[in-house]
């Protein structure tokens, strides 16, 4: 008896307003809530052994964080293994990564057949919604700020993303007011 092809999880991380925002016009990083459970997440999760996946956006953001702020953990990003979705850039600077310029989806189908690493989206907002809306996101894992933007928000989180319902895994708050969610698509019709 064959057994069924196992694939790599792929987790996307994603921060969000309460507002259903990515980030405001003038919005600080973290939306201005960083704090020490923050950071320690933060530290724990990119201890973890995986790939990371990002956009071009996100990466030239990441890129351009300026030397003094370049932490061991910023440091260590750096040096994991990342691939950066781009049709533009021939290049990239980190050396655990690596531009891709071929198909999203068929890339990161291949991917995940192709790793035992646990696979994990970075910020990358357009590269998390082409991944949502192929089926290939196994965990959709949300930082909830205690903020709404209002009409200074920008890039509306699941704007152009198909309908799927979804089981709660995980949650846990952090510095007493970010929310932190972890959901699993189940693959079901959502309730009409």
């Amino acid at each position: 008896m064959e057994s069924a092809l196992e694939t790599s999880a792929l987790t996307a991380d994603l921060f969000v307003s309460v507002d259903g925002w990515a980030r405001g016009e003038n919005s600080p990083g973290y939306f201005g809530y960083y704090g020490p459970d923050l950071g320690r997440w933060i530290e724990e999760e990119s201890a973890r052994p995986q790939h990371v996946l990002m956009g071009r956006r996100t990466y030239e953001a990441l890129d351009s964080v300026p030397d003094e702020a370049r932490d061991d953990g910023y440091l260590r990003m750096t040096r994991l293994p990342v691939t950066v979705f781009s049709r533009t850039l021939s290049s990239v600077d980190w050396p655990g990564a690596s531009v891709e310029s071929r198909d999203l989806v068929e890339s990161v189908r291949q991917l995940k057949q192709t790793t035992n690493t646990p696979i994990r989206t970075m910020g990358s907002l357009s590269v998390v919604k082409q991944l949502l809306n192929a089926g290939l996101v196994d965990r959709l894992r949300l930082m909830v700020f205690p903020l709404l933007v209002g009409p200074g928000g920008r890039e509306a989180m699941f704007d152009g993303v198909d309908e799927a319902d979804l089981a709660l895994v995980d949650q846990r708050v952090l510095d007493g007011r970010v929310l932190l969610v972890e959901y699993a698509p189940t693959g079901l019709p959502i309730p009409h």
